[in-house]
């Protein structure tokens, strides 16, 4: 289809900042061009004008701007565009309203009720893309074979596409629907997204709404269950909704194709804006996937792709990897996208030195001003530092910058920028060395070199940077590769991007690459991957059967059905048979898990024990082992949904003319590692085909290029071989591009040990809900790098970490093993089990530091199940404890002594032991595991003296500002539990040296019940706060404590006796701590303050969950309505997802109007949430400010209290209060009100401002799979 002749071929990436074309000529020849996205002064569509060039050129015709193009000399056109992505960005797109079952009109606000940014007190997060919401007196329910609620009248029953049956509870007003969508036309909204709850499986309801507004006049109408028929309410109607996004024109009479987000073309008439935002980044997969991946090798590669804001980094190894939900630009889509992870660093990623740090990104410069080379006044960057170290060459570049865009780069304003930035590093060490000497320390870890050392030149200092961008560029490679337990250095490195070419020899050798494959087109690689691409047809049915051999005959009919449906689709747009292929795929997850993948069986024939398409369990089941480690033989497998994608082949074939010779244009001095080198300049197009070149050199094309050694191929790609990174010899001084090096690389650590722990669990709480936290610490036990950042987490385990090593002294020997949770050794609550690994070296005989991972247990006994009672009043009563536990004693794991200690509780009245030792010892074992990723030592204490001085620096700031304004140095708050206790803070601050002490003597003493909170939580609580106000990204680490002393009184709810009760102090105390420390500076109103912890469950079913409130506001912003808070961050289940597998139904969830504080800035708004149960259960709430009010500061109102409500089926309506458990029957409601946060000012009458509103793209959006897994452990 794509190899035609006689015409004009182009395959067009139009991006943010440059559109990119590739055309084929008449002839096979082929150009590429590059050209502004926009220039609105020259014309109008950089397409088309892309286009009109090429025309004019090859034909010597004239084609005036002002007239259309002919478009008979043109064969076909592929598109790439980010206009999807950027109208999420801007929130523009065609106005439209929302359809949606009635009680569930915030749903789509609410979303996952995480925040995105867990430390930014603004909680800036993007606004609905629709305008109005209509809200339709419908409900259709799943109907549970068990289901014991009192029939009160008879309903009807349907079946859905699933094979589930369903209930219609009510039936759609079709009269009163549309009555509301004239009202919504009458006012200029002719776009429609329908979201009815359980349409992915029986969608008439809808289907009848979409015929009546489209024959009202509504354009364009988006019914969920036609676009992603897939189980979850959430992600896939925003995706609806996003389909009213805006749509490109089709050229008349031309074969126009357009990449969607999973890699493959699709025509015009079947793009929608919802499949599109990954459109452009989609096609530089597809064109390295093509021109790097040796079908002989089979050697995987991964793609690098640098451009100027950004970096997308992907994953090839024969298949395209993809994503089903992913988030871009703050709304989550449910659609197949490749698996495309995108970091905050590029060519324009800002360069910044902060509290001896060296920092790029993630702010970048833009397009406009762009780089301090371009002559606009822009900020340094990391395409400055490349001109300083002369790996760029203003020579090579058009003329095209200054005001005027007519001259080159300007390398006197790089260097000018450098220097002044220099001066003030060597300040910043001239000063840490007068302390040095000052003190006369000169032999702990901290000295420093002498002053002749200290000093950095421009040079070094670039090359810091660039060496900074590289390690934080190398972080989402090794989580890519080893998160699915792939070696990273067994990869390739496939370098395209504008900005790549500078970086990736240094990327690869870090990561143990051994080749590096630049494509001849690899600047304008996304456009020639268009150009490669099929056409591909994708449908897919939700599914709710078992993968058993009674099922098969079923899932072979509609796999079969589905395929045919590709087929003849693909037919109708002009393929042959033989051009078509089609690929079955089953969306498989053991029963009672979370962990679905979509699995093809290809590889995997069809046997007397599978489907006729293959043996999907056996590919299902091997996979399971390569991701997770381990497989559940015993376990059903779960058929969630069958999908199959159909490719029509169109790919064009490339034609490589060999060049003759080899010419050296110039010779010049580049700056590396080891300072200046003689260094050759080529260019590409002069290079022969087998030509070796050896390093370093600088290969000129779209990419400029330091090589080791390269040599071009057949294709005229260039074929890299990486050599091995020099060894540097490291001290323990100072070094303070070292220092920010060994930031990412330590995070990294953590991150890897968190990967082994997910993968080797077998629990949900830790496989599923990541709900654990790893971590390394310096040899006196304090914290160096933690992940991911639970805030809970974030101070705790230190002292547990220094409480063993106080404990153990010397008895500690290699291949000993700790275990701990009890308060007293610096626990948080006890099914927080913490495993802790000492390292030695060499023959020293204490360790030289230790790593540390923490995992919540689901059950540990005590007298409820999950751990977690809401009544204890002893330690006892919550499960098993452990102090300093002898886990694995000479590298043996201690089984029996751990499982008598795991059913211990038993011997205490009313209590049971573990209820679940199979997972218990299986996550203690997968724990150890993740410590041995633990392994690298240096920098520990100046990673720590980071943060120390980030801390110190905010500190002397508010100081001189308080003392400003009231002529003193100390603060102080208080505020109260709901019991009445109180919990009171005052801060003197030493201006001076930028330390305080936090004493909160006064706070109340030992509670009775279990809000008691262990002092690791106050600590917890206080590293938080610290680093919000610190207001950027610090290492969070013992560093934030260091110019802090805590004062707490022993025998309080802060410190309480070693068998208090705790269980209530991690997950509501801590929330109290938090909103008196920013009381007491003032910092913003209070939030919610209470995580309200609910659960239910019976013998058979046990279900937990946290539920979002209102944000208080602050001194520019308006409070979030809601979200989760401070301490907590856990995403909400959907409600599909929990009507399906529990007994319970959602009968409404949206936010509480009003609750939230009213001031200058309001407080945000609570939520309601209505729990319906179909079955006896235990209900237990753990809730706080029930009694008291979140406040309100500088005369803003406080927000309302919460409210926990029992509507009993006999009519009665109970307050359950704040703390209770409670026996529940079928037709009882618990109605949750959380509570709303404060505000902040006094309310002017006059006038009432709105919040300070953040653009989102002045933030640079994160996507890929690597960011939501960061963003799931953060919503723990």
């Amino acid at each position: 289809m794509a190899e035609t002749t006689g015409k004009f071929d182009f395959a067009i990436d139009r991006g943010g900042t440059f559109t990119d074309v590739f055309a084929r000529l008449p002839d096979g020849r082929e150009r590429v061009l590059k050209l502004l996205s926009r220039d609105p002064q020259n014309y109008k569509d950089a397409p088309t004008e892309g286009i009109r060039r090429v025309l004019e050129e090859e034909t010597g015709q004239t084609f005036p701007r002002s007239q259309p193009v002919d478009t008979s000399l043109i064969g076909w056109i592929r598109m790439g565009t980010t206009v999807a992505t950027n109208a999420l960005l801007e929130r523009e797109g065609e106005r439209t309203a929302l359809l949606v079952t009635k009680g569930f009109k915030d749903l789509l606000h609410i979303g996952t009720q995480a925040r995105p940014k867990l430390f930014d007190l603004e909680v800036a997060m993007p606004d609905v893309l629709y305008e109005e919401v209509i809200e339709v007196d419908e409900r259709v329910v799943l109907g549970q074979d068990d289901c014991q609620l009192p029939r009160r009248e008879t309903r009807r029953v349907v079946k859905g596409s699933t094979g589930d049956s369903l209930e219609v509870w009510r039936e759609l007003d079709l009269e009163q629907v549309e009555k509301d969508l004239r009202g919504v036309l009458s006012r200029g909204i002719s776009s429609l997204a329908v979201l009815l709850l359980h349409s992915y499986t029986w969608s008439d309801h809808e289907k009848a709404v979409g015929s009546l507004a489209r024959r009202l006049g509504f354009t364009q109408v988006s019914l969920s269950s036609e676009i992603m028929p897939m189980v979850r309410a959430g992600p896939s109607r925003l995706h609806g909704v996003c389909r009213c996004l805006p749509h490109p024109q089709n050229p008349p009479d031309v074969d126009v194709l357009f990449m969607q987000s999973d890699g493959g073309l699709t025509p015009m008439e079947q793009f929608c804006g919802s499949r599109a935002v990954l459109s452009g980044p989609a096609g530089g997969v597809v064109g390295y996937a093509i021109t790097s991946y040796n079908q002989m090798e089979k050697k995987p590669v991964i793609g690098f792709d640098m451009g100027g804001t950004s970096t997308d980094v992907s994953r090839y190894a024969g298949q395209y990897e993809h994503v089903f939900e992913a988030t871009t630009a703050g709304v989550t889509l449910q659609a197949p996208q490749l698996d495309i992870n995108t970091v905050a660093a590029g060519g324009g990623s800002r360069l910044f030195f902060r509290s001896g740090m060296f920092v790029v990104g993630p702010e970048s410069a833009g397009a406009h001003p762009g780089p301090a080379c371009y002559r606009k006044g822009g900020p340094l960057t990391v395409t400055d530092a490349n001109l300083a170290l002369g790996r760029l060459l203003p020579s090579f570049f058009p003329k095209i910058f200054g005001p005027g865009e007519d001259e080159p780069l300007s390398l006197e304003e790089t260097m000018k920028h450098f220097h002044n930035l220099t001066e003030e590093i060597n300040v910043f060490l001239a000063s840490n060395q007068s302390q040095v000497d000052a003190n006369g320390d000169t032999n702990s870890h901290h000295s420093l070199p002498d002053k002749s050392q200290t000093k950095m030149s421009v040079e070094e200092v670039a090359m810091g940077f660039i060496r900074v961008a590289n390690e934080a560029m190398c972080r989402p490679i090794r989580a890519l590769t080893q998160a699915k337990g792939h070696d990273t250095s067994q990869h390739v490195l496939a370098c395209f991007g504008g900005a790549g070419g500078q970086h990736a020899c240094a990327i690869a050798r870090s990561l143990g690459m051994k080749t590096v494959f630049i494509h001849k087109y690899s600047g304008v690689l996304s456009a020639y991957g268009l150009a490669l691409a099929d056409v591909v047809e994708e449908v897919q049915e939700p599914c709710s059967l078992q993968y058993t051999q009674e099922s098969f005959s079923e899932l072979d009919r509609r796999m079969e059905q589905l395929s045919k449906r590709c087929h003849d689709t693909l037919c109708a747009r002009g393929f042959k048979s033989d051009q078509i292929t089609t690929e079955v795929f089953l969306h498989l997850r053991y029963e009672g898990t979370d962990c679905a993948l979509m699995v093809t069986a290809a590889g995997y024939p069809s046997n007397a024990q599978s489907c006729r398409s293959g043996d999907f369990r056996s590919a299902f089941t091997k996979r399971y082992l390569k991701e997770f480690g381990f497989t559940i033989p015993d376990r059903p497998i779960m058929v969630d949904d069958i999908r199959v994608r159909g490719c029509g082949k169109s790919g064009i074939k490339s034609v490589y003319k060999p060049k003759m010779g080899q010419k050296q244009v110039k010779a010049i001095k580049c700056y590396f590692e080891g300072g200046y080198q003689d260094t050759s300049v080529y260019l590409w197009e002069e290079l022969p085909f087998g030509q070796s070149i050896q390093g370093p050199a600088i290969i000129i094309d779209k990419n400029r290029q330091p090589c080791c050694e390269a040599h071009l191929t057949e294709g005229g790609d260039v074929c890299m071989t990486v050599g091995s990174d020099p060894h540097c010899i490291l001290g323990t001084e100072l070094n303070t591009v070292q220092l920010s090096i060994f930031s990412h690389r330590f995070m990294s650590i953590a991150e890897q040990m968190g990967r082994v722990l997910q993968r080797t669990s077998i629990s949900t709480n830790i496989k599923e809900r990541l709900d654990f936290s790893c971590a390394v610490f310096g040899p006196d036990g304090g914290l160096v790098s933690n992940a991911p950042h639970i805030p809970v987490h974030l101070g705790a385990m230190q002292e547990t970490v220094q409480y063993q090593i106080r404990a153990q002294g010397n008895k500690l020997s290699e291949g000993d093993v700790i275990l701990s949770n009890h308060p007293c050794a610096g626990g948080s609550h006890l099914p927080d089990l913490t495993v802790i690994t000492p390292v030695s070296y060499l023959s020293l005989f204490s360790p030289v530091f230790f790593v540390a991972s923490r995992g919540h247990h689901a059950d540990i006994g005590g007298i409820t199940p999950g751990s977690m009672p809401p009544h204890s009043n002893s330690l006892q009563q919550e499960g098993a404890v452990f102090i300093s536990f002898k886990l694995v004693t000479g590298g043996v794991f201690q089984e029996e002594a751990v499982t008598e200690a795991l059913m211990a509780p038993a011997q205490y009245p009313g209590c049971s032991g573990t209820r679940n030792l199979h997972d218990n010892l299986s996550d203690l074992r997968a724990q150890v595991a993740a410590n041995q990723r633990g392994s690298q030592l240096a920098y520990m204490g100046y990673i720590q003296s980071n943060a120390e001085l980030a801390v110190r620096d905010m500190l002397r700031d508010f100081a001189r500002r308080w003392k400003q304004q009231t002529g003193g140095l100390e603060v102080e708050a208080e505020d109260f539990m709901d019991d009445g206790t109180a919990i009171r803070l005052r801060v003197q601050i030493n201006e001076e040296e930028g330390s305080a002490v936090f004493d909160f003597t006064g706070t109340g003493t030992e509670v009775w019940g279990n809000c008691n909170a262990p002092r690791a939580i106050t600590l917890s609580a206080l590293i938080y706060c610290l680093r919000c106000m610190v207001g950027q990204d610090i290492p969070l680490n013992q560093g934030c404590l260091a110019p802090i002393s805590v004062v707490i009184p022993s025998g309080s709810i802060l410190q309480p006796s070693q068998n208090a009760a705790v269980v209530g102090g991690n997950v509501l105390t801590s929330q109290r701590v938090v909103d008196v420390i920013f009381k007491a500076f003032e910092v913003c109103s209070a939030s919610q303050g209470c995580m309200n912890n609910i659960s239910f469950g019976s013998e058979k079913v046990g279900y937990y969950e946290t539920v979002a409130g209102g944000a208080g506001a602050g001194p520019s912003w308006n409070g979030r309505s809601g979200v989760h808070s401070h301490m907590t961050n856990t995403r909400i289940t959907d409600p599909e997802i929990l009507e399906k597998r529990y007994p319970v139904i959602l009968e409404h969830f949206s936010l509480r109007p009003d609750s939230g504080g009213a001031g200058k800035y309001r407080g945000g708004d609570g939520v309601i949430r209505k729990l319906l149960f179909r079955k006896p259960v235990v209900l237990s709430v753990l809730t706080e400010r029930r009694a008291t009010r979140p406040y309100g500061l500088k005369g803003g109102e406080a927000g309302a209290a919460g409210l926990n409500l029992l509507h009993r089926n006999d009519g009665r309506v109970l307050n359950l209060g704040g703390k209770t458990s409670v026996s529940l029957q079928p037709g009882d409601m618990f109605c949750l009100y959380t509570p709303g946060g404060g505000g902040y000012g006094t309310e002017d009458a006059s006038s009432k401002p709105q919040s300070k509103r953040r653009r989102l793209n002045e933030s640079f959006p994160e996507r890929g799979s690597v960011f939501e897994y960061r963003m799931a452990q953060e919503g723990v």
